[in-house]
């Protein structure tokens, strides 16, 4: 028998019912706290799987309706365009970058001709998906270059926003690229497209399976440690957002997400500016696998969905945006 003083408050009296718990719930997800990430492939009525990303495909520009159509009905405010480049369109200075009938820039016209505003357009800005290498920028010497990089990101940042997309997400880590960007867009007239700086890339292994979606895996020349962050630090992912909101971001981006919750909870605390996560491929893949072969169930998906918006995340870049509803009961 228990005996002596039962305590006066029992937190777990709020857990008891379901409704108690809804309505006592400090964190959730809407289909507005998601950006739902799309790969594009030449060609046309394809859709092709991604065999390291179960469940992902990648889609020809005349399919694209399909995945907007749903993005748009389930209230989804924003879609992230990424390429799938031949080899032969890719060389060492990743020119088809800026050539304006590449597939992105055909994907951003018929997507604006098509849906206007209902839904908005963020593009990368690198040129990993271009080069012939698999790098971010021009390379010399097994070394990525910063300011020659810059003048190339110049003018695919121009490129993309003339075509139509609304916010330009600069993924390559080179220094000082937001504020050159953001006075180049503004001296042509492109006051209002917006930037979403990613401000704190890791040098991370958890990007394999978009490597290989943009297919950009193989081709891959050393790592890319000179330029994107080292995981060891935070201190330095704080420099870098500063950096970037002086510049000009509207937005940054922590990447990868669950990893670095601590540096999504701290950039948050410390600048109070929109904060985006990315649940990158390798996290995806990891829980996929885990849920295809019944290692786990798929309340982990919002599980860790959970984690960054209570870590403090405006919004999470997630190849689960479109099947929330399949996920949230």
């Amino acid at each position: 028998m228990i005996t002596g003083k039962f305590p006066a408050l029992r937190l777990r009296r709020s857990r008891k019912t379901d409704w108690s718990r809804r309505l006592i719930e400090e964190n959730n997800l809407t289909p507005s706290d998601f950006i739902l990430p799309i790969f594009l492939i030449e060609g046309k009525n394809k859709k092709q799987s991604i065999k390291s990303m179960p469940g992902v495909y990648r889609y020809s520009i005349d399919k694209l309706n399909f995945i907007i159509d749903r993005a748009i009905k389930k209230r989804i405010p924003m879609i992230a365009l990424f390429p799938y480049i031949s080899k032969k369109k890719k060389n060492a200075l990743g020119t088809e970058a800026l050539n304006e009938n590449n597939l992105v820039c055909r994907a951003l016209k018929e997507i604006k001709r098509k849906y206007k505003n209902e839904i908005g357009i963020m593009c990368d800005v690198a040129l990993d998906p271009y080069t012939s290498h698999g790098h971010d920028g021009l390379l010399q010497d097994k070394y990525v270059l910063n300011d020659e990089t810059i003048k190339v990101l110049l003018d695919q940042s121009l490129l993309q926003a003339q075509m139509g997309c609304d916010v330009l997400a600069p993924s390559d880590m080179m220094d000082g690229r937001i504020g050159e960007i953001r006075k180049h867009l503004d001296k042509h007239n492109l006051k209002m497209t917006q930037i979403l700086s990613y401000a704190v890339k890791y040098a991370s292994s958890f990007y394999g399976p978009f490597r290989d979606a943009v297919g950009s895996k193989n081709l891959l020349k050393g790592n890319k440690k000179n330029y994107q962050m080292d995981y060891r630090n935070i201190n330095e992912a704080l420099r870098e957002v500063a950096l970037d909101i002086k510049e000009g971001a509207d937005m940054v981006m922590v990447k990868p997400g669950l990893p670095y919750l601590d540096v999504i909870k701290k950039v948050k605390e410390n600048f109070k500016i929109p904060v985006m996560a990315y649940q990158v491929s390798g996290e995806y893949s990891l829980l996929e696998n885990g849920i295809k072969n019944n290692l786990t169930d798929k309340n982990i998906i919002l599980e860790s969905l959970i984690a960054f918006k209570r870590a403090g995340a405006n919004a999470i870049v997630s190849y689960y945006a479109d099947r929330l509803d399949h996920i949230i009961k």
